[in-house]
């Protein structure tokens, strides 16, 4: 069954991350729509186009998040496991939130792991310019998807924490539609928006909420776990009753009859 809080804490931390989405994807979201025929670089041309970029870019994100659940689908009968995924999770969107605000920079070391993939990808990405045709964009698209990011990296531990295929696609999914405005404005009016978005307080206001996620997502974590040992110690307690039942029917037995 589908857990559609997930699905919003996702799609709401993309929104959310559109601060550091600009600062990341800004520049190749712009530099698609520079890659396009000069004719197909305004108006609704030029939307219909960043569409198909980004349908690209969350094909990448979706595929990512079936591999990750498919791989890891196991953790769904282990529960300890699937709390630490869980843990990780919230603290990776702390870390992010503190990231994007300014705050703690211990995140854009991570970021730079994915480095000497993106670096090995020069090549191909090289080849997909100009855009000639709807393939292309799909393409460049989906090794955009594959760009060195924290907001993303904290999404897959998001999704990770579903450990089932079908649940993590759709919450990359989510994650990538909650990014799809901010893109969406970035590749067609990328001065204005940007320059709204990286304001000090928009960014500090962002990461601060994406914190909140975080922490909500660890205080589930406990929740989850105190229930966990509520049943079992309920369960300890029905299985005594029978043989407390027994023994009273013992009693009963024993007493003298008048």
């Amino acid at each position: 069954m589908t857990d559609f809080a997930w699905l919003f804490t996702a799609a709401t931390m993309g929104l959310l991350g559109g601060t550091h989405c600009v600062g990341m994807c800004g520049g190749l979201s712009g530099a698609f729509t520079f890659a396009l025929p000069a004719d197909q670089r305004q108006g609704w041309r030029l939307l219909l186009w960043q569409l198909v970029f980004n349908s690209g870019r969350l094909l990448t994100y979706t595929l990512l998040g079936l591999t990750a659940g498919y791989l890891l689908a196991d953790l769904q009968n282990l529960g300890p496991a699937k709390q630490i995924i869980r843990i990780i999770a919230g603290v990776f969107m702390i870390l992010m939130g503190a990231y994007m605000a300014g705050w703690f920079l211990a995140l854009a070391q991570i970021e730079r792991l994915g480095g000497p993939l993106w670096k090995a990808l020069a090549p191909i990405r090289q080849r997909m310019f100009p855009v000639r045709h709807p393939g292309h964009a799909i393409a460049a698209g989906m090794i955009w998807g594959l760009l060195p990011c924290g907001l993303v990296y904290s999404a897959m531990t998001l999704a990770i924490t579903r450990a089932d295929p079908g649940q993590s696609a759709l919450v990359m999914l989510a994650f990538g539609l909650g990014t799809l405005p901010t893109l969406l404005l970035t590749g067609t009016a990328a001065g204005q928006i940007k320059r709204v978005l990286q304001r000090p307080g928009t960014r500090k206001t962002a990461g601060l909420l994406i914190i909140l996620f975080g922490l909500w997502t660890l205080l589930g974590t406990q929740m989850h776990s105190s229930h966990q040992h509520g049943g079992h110690a309920a369960g300890a307690v029905d299985h005594e009753m029978p043989a407390m039942d027994h023994d009273m029917s013992g009693m009963d037995h024993d007493m003298p009859h008048h």
